[in-house]
């Protein structure tokens, strides 16, 4: 059996020495994304429209995310800017705020392929968690968390939140509430209100309800919502996007009505059944941007291990052309013993040290080999295995397996969220 599954900007091709289940979603054909946008902005959910909402004087703030989340932008950006234009506000009453949460600022060809032909055209800016001047407090959520957010959002007329909806390894769903906090949200917001994946400290361990796809009870989503609402938005568009990045659905309207509405279809369209766990799981995230550094590569490691028994092997295709996604991530795996790294971030928490932790807890439950550009030592370190290449690491799992491994390949596991339920 051959695969080829991407890997960065290409793919790795091998030759499978044993049978194997892939995987993977097929999606209705869509129709046209710019007539899906279209369609989504004349019927919001749960809200007026933009021409009831908006008035020709307002100054309107549009919040998208960064490069490490494909979403659209360039198809949506310039049709929702045209609506803006019709009801009379122009361009230079707009603005596009990126939502980088904690990541890096972005360079100027990625602003050009985030705004797509609205670069140079409209004001854009990057979010700054940490410049005290460019954030307001909003006030603190019913937990105490304080709420403190971009200036830009504050001070403008009108706000527009979009981005995309996908499975989230412990916000439940990505999109909706996540495009403000923690996306313009300052540090202190964004790390406390991630914090909340952990159970309280005389019990321990991380929270079970802060997990893929669970929006109800899950202490995280709870907390970004109402975050989120403090910041009073105005409107939603949110995509939901195929393995192909192809716009499969568009949900515009109230925060929380048009986003549960993109979580359904996430739902239906990508979570995959099986009738029993595997031995074997050859994962890739589906290529960049879901590869580009290992902090959103591991988002595949968290779905893809569904699919595998306790003490199974993992394969896990991550390129990471940009390292590691955060410069204080690698670090955290100086605590190799989980209670001690667990101890560690409720007296330090940060958001790349949550995600660190769940990483080296997969790590002690799975063999897990990596195929990456990270060296031996550094995939050692995060307590995997570095192989080469697709082939090298096949090689490398053959000798740990049975005879007969029960094995599946997960040609896009950072869309698809595996399920073992009872057959029959």
């Amino acid at each position: 059996m051959q695969i080829d599954l991407k890997y960065g900007a290409g793919f790795q091709r091998a030759q499978l020495p044993m049978t194997a289940q892939v995987l993977s979603v097929a999606p209705a054909a869509p129709a046209a994304a710019e007539t899906l946008v279209r369609q989504a902005l004349s019927a919001p959910l749960g809200t007026a429209s933009l021409k009831e909402l908006i008035s020709a004087e307002d100054r309107v703030v549009i919040v998208t995310s960064d490069i490490t989340r494909y979403t659209g932008s360039e198809i949506y950006l310039p049709l929702l800017v045209a609506e803006l234009n019709r009801i009379g506000v122009a361009d230079g009453q707009i603005s596009i705020l990126i939502a980088l949460g904690i990541h890096r600022p972005q360079t100027e060809a990625e602003h050009q392929k985030i705004l797509g032909p609205l670069f140079g055209r409209i004001a854009v800016f990057d979010h700054d968690c940490d410049d005290p001047q460019g954030l307001v407090k909003l006030g603190e959520t019913d937990s105490g968390l304080p709420v403190l957010v971009n200036r830009r959002v504050v001070e403008t007329s009108r706000v527009i939140v979009t981005g995309t909806v996908g499975f989230h390894y412990f916000a439940g769903f990505g999109g909706g509430r996540k495009g403000l906090v923690p996306g313009v949200a300052g540090r202190e917001t964004c790390m406390r209100s991630h914090f909340s994946v952990f159970n309280p400290p005389e019990v321990g361990g991380k929270h079970p309800l802060a997990t893929t796809g669970v929006l109800e009870g899950n202490p995280v989503h709870q907390l970004l919502t109402q975050a989120a609402r403090m910041v009073k938005p105005d409107f939603l568009l949110n995509t939901v996007l195929s393995p192909q990045k192809q716009i499969l659905d568009v949900f515009c309207g109230d925060l929380e009505e048009a986003h549960l509405a993109a979580c359904e279809l996430v739902r239906q369209q990508f979570q995959v059944p099986l009738t029993e766990p595997a031995e074997l799981a050859i994962i890739s995230c589906g290529g960049e941007p879901k590869d580009i550094n290992f902090i959103q590569a591991q988002k595949a490691l968290d779905y893809g291990c569904r699919a595998v028994r306790e003490g199974g092997t993992i394969i896990l295709l991550a390129a990471c052309r940009d390292g590691f996604g955060h410069p204080t991530f690698f670090d955290w795996f100086d605590y190799q013993d989980l209670d001690q790294f667990e101890q560690a971030l409720r007296q330090n928490y940060q958001i790349n040290g949550q995600t660190a932790h769940a990483v080296l807890s997969k790590a002690r439950r799975f063999r897990v080999i990596l195929v990456s550009e990270f060296s031996a030592a550094q995939t050692a370190r995060m307590g995997m295995e570095k192989a080469e290449d697709l082939q090298a690491a096949l090689a490398l799992a053959q000798a740990g397996l049975s005879a007969a491994p029960k094995a599946v390949v997960i040609p896009d596991g950072g869309t698809v969220l595996p399920t073992v339920t009872k057959a029959g």
